[in-house]
Parts: C-alpha cells; structure tokens; sequence
C-alpha cells in the first residue's frame, strides 16, 4: 500500500492511498469464494455455480463490495501510519472502480478530511481582563426572604368577601373560540393563576381584574404569526372566563418559626445561607465574564482557520439550546428571526471552537493534566451544585463519555485560570462592546453560556 499526504488548507488533509493489484484480485477472490457459498441460481446447487456465471450476475455488486472493503481495512491503517485524527467524516473518491474480473490493477483513491489546524505558538499573555466584584447586595437577600414568604403563604378567601385585585389566586373555567368556533382542546377546568404575575395573557388578567367569584368575564387576545401551534398563527382568540374561586395570600410572619418551616434553626442561619448562595452566584458570574473576556482576547490576538465541521456541530448545539429555551417560556421564532438567530450563533461558535483549540494547544504546551485528586475535587463540587451523593456521582461519571466530559471542564478550568495569572486583571464590570447587536433574536449572554 503506498500513501502520499497532501495538505489541502489549515484544517483541511488528503490521502493519496494506492493498493497493489494482487491484493485487488485477493479480494475479488474472496468475494466470489463466500458469494458461491451463499447465491442461489437456478439451475446449480449451492456452491456450483461457475465464477463466470457469478461474474454476470453479480460482478458490478462484487466491485462496488470490493471497492468499501478495500477503503474500510486500508484508511484507518494509512490514517494511524500517518499519525492523522480526522475531525470530520472523510470523504471518499475512488479514481476508478475495481474490475470484477482479470485484468487486475491497482485501486487507488482520495481520501479529503478535516483536522485541527497546526498551532505552534499562541498570544495569550498580557490581556486587560475586567473581573466584576462579588458583592451581594442585601437589598437582594431581602428579596430572597420575601419570595419565600410568598412561597409559604396560606391562600385564604379574604373576609368580607370583595372583587379580584393583583396578587389574588384565582380558580377560574374558560373555554377558547377562534373565528366563531369553540377549539376542542383550548379550554380548561379548575385552572389556577396568580392575578398579575404573567401566568396568565395580560387580556385575561384585564378581564379579571376587579370580578367576583360567580362573575364572567371575556377576553380577546391576536395570536402572534409563530406560535407554536400552526391553527393559532394570525388569529383572534375570544376567551369565555367564568370566576369560580378567589383566594388571597397570607403572608408568614419574617421570624424563627418561618425559619424552623423551611429547614434552618433561625433566621439569621436563614439569612446567611441565602447570603452565600447569592455570593456564589455573583462569583459564577463573575468568573463567567472573566472565561467570557479571555476567549475574546483569545481571538483578537491569534489568527487561525477554524475545521468548519466543528463550527457546525457547536453552533446545532447552540441552537438547540436557544430553542429549547423559547419553547419552555412559550416563545414562538418567526422564519426571519431564526436566520438571524442561526447566523448570530454561527459566528459565536466559530469564536467558542476558536478558543478552544488555542487553549488546547496551550495546555499541550505547558503540559496541563487531571490528575485523580482533581476529578475527586471536581466530582465533589458537582454535588454541591446538583445535590447529588459524590458517592454515586463518582460511580455515574465512571463512564467514559461523561468522564471525558468532566475532565474536559476540569482542563479549561486550569488553563483559564492560568491566562489569567498572566493577565492585567482590572476590578470592575468590562466596557460595553460596540457591536452589541439590537435583534431580539440574537442570543444574550446567558444563551451563549449554556452553548
């Protein structure tokens, strides 16, 4: 077999590979060998049949067969001889086919691929990095303490009995018409919703407002061109809502026994666990703009070519994020915002993948590894965070794929924080980008942490 290496582009190699044409006629042999064992023709017993007959009938599948067998035993041998990890599936083109029957020749084809580009150096040092502080406002631990006031309230029917107003827990029966006809499954019975809190359409929430139980009320409301469902798209919706049940929360005194309720002694051990909760947050974020920066500068400060199939792959998982997220809020995308949507993302990940090659080329520089005590401290802080036993997190993450995915997380974690040890590091919120985009379509910087 002989196999000749052409660099194409940066990310992008072909092989030349050529096979003897005594092992093109073995290979036909044996094609024909395990045929006859196993064709029925009329006329001959199993196994009888002369080849000369085969070759009539099958030979074109006996050459096309040949022809994959040949290319599946000899490119990965070429690939490994070579030292090549194709980053994408290779494409394969043969310079003509194999003859089923003599006169034998060589087989030969092409075999084009992407791979990561060959980074030697990388500008990483230097960079101004704004780290936000880690402060926690007690403004938003008092907030805290209220939504749990709010949660552990008692729904009372308020006395003397009066109309809905916001903050009421209405029960409420409606039924939905649209163009004049009742929709089957667009009612509901004993439904529940919270007066002014977006549970509901803002139409219904004005229809009800000021109703006492017993009361109808009607609410139209224009379904927008994307919504989910194709029969609502563009149309007028009437809403018939009869108020069956009003309840009005009674908030929980804010003292120890409201504590005692939700798992803690006190209040004061109430209030400094939402207190550390906030301040790991405000920490996650402030180490999430950090990572956010380094991947700009990053870019900004290395050129190199990116293996398109990656970009791909990042960007469909991007996506599927961002449209996972619309749906759970109920959110429709319209054809014009999803070709934003898909360009905006397709930019970001070609920047993700960028990094992420540059920093693995600098962690195999610097020779950056995870060692078992740095999956241990890994595993423990994913149970922190998901409140999961680090017991039976060690034994999930015993899998190879979620293994190598934690590893992969513990590696950028150390090379992060090493640019950053390398950095000017400036306390404080970072300069607002120039070329923030205005789309509501566009992903924020939330969707593109998930990415």
């Amino acid at each position: 077999m002989q196999v000749s290496v052409q660099r194409i582009s940066p990310v992008m190699m072909e092989l030349q590979i050529e096979v003897p044409a005594d092992l093109v006629k073995a290979e036909v042999d044996k094609a024909y060998l395990n045929l006859g064992k196993k064709a029925h023709i009329k006329g001959f017993r199993p196994g009888k049949a002369p080849r000369d007959v085969l070759t009539r009938l099958f030979g074109a599948q006996v050459s096309n067969d040949v022809a994959n067998q040949i290319v599946n035993e000899t490119l990965p041998k070429a690939l490994s001889e070579q030292n090549l990890t194709p980053v994408s599936q290779p494409n394969v083109e043969a310079e003509k086919g194999v003859p089923p029957k003599a006169p034998f020749a060589p087989f030969s084809f092409k075999a084009r691929f992407e791979v990561q580009p060959e980074i030697e150096e990388v500008k990483f040092e230097g960079f101004e990095l704004h780290r936000p502080k880690v402060e926690v406002d007690e403004k938003a631990v008092e907030e805290q303490l209220e939504g749990l006031r709010q949660r552990h309230a008692a729904l009372k029917a308020p006395e003397p009995s009066r109309a809905a107003k916001k903050g009421d827990v209405l029960t409420i029966d409606f039924a939905l018409s649209i163009d004049g006809k009742d929709v089957k499954d667009g009612g509901g019975q004993g439904v529940q919703i919270e007066l002014g809190s977006g549970q509901a359409l803002p139409e219904i929430d004005a229809a009800l407002d000021g109703k006492s139980v017993g009361d109808k009320a009607e609410a139209e409301h224009a379904f927008p061109e994307a919504h989910p469902r194709e029969d609502f798209r563009g149309k007028k919706g009437v809403f018939a809502i009869t108020l069956t049940d009003l309840k009005e929360r009674v908030l929980p005194t804010l003292d120890d026994e409201l504590a005692k309720d939700i798992g803690f002694e006190t209040l004061v051990a109430l209030r400094a666990d939402i207190h550390t909760k906030l301040e790991k947050q405000a920490k996650d974020r402030s180490e999430t703009v950090l990572a956010e920066q380094i991947v700009d500068r990053l870019n900004e400060s290395n050129v190199c070519d990116v293996p398109p199939s990656l970009v791909d792959q990042q960007a469909r998982i991007m996506l599927q994020e961002v449209l996972m997220s619309a749906r759970r809020m109920g959110q429709g995308i319209t054809k014009d915002q999803a070709e934003n949507l898909t360009a905006a993302i397709q930019k970001d990940a070609e920047r993700k993948v960028r990094a992420g090659l540059l920093m693995a080329a600098i962690a195999k520089k610097h020779e950056f590894k995870v060692n078992d005590d740095d999956i241990e401290k890994g595993l423990a802080e994913l149970a922190e965070e998901t409140g999961k036993n680090v017991a039976k997190l060690r034994v999930e993450y015993r899998e190879r794929s979620k293994r190598d995915i934690l590893i992969g997380m513990i590696l950028e974690d150390k090379i992060l924080d090493f640019i950053e040890s390398k950095s000017k590091i400036v306390e404080g919120e970072p300069p607002v980008k120039a070329e923030a985009s205005n789309d509501p379509a566009a992903p924020t910087a939330e969707d593109k942490k998930e990415g």
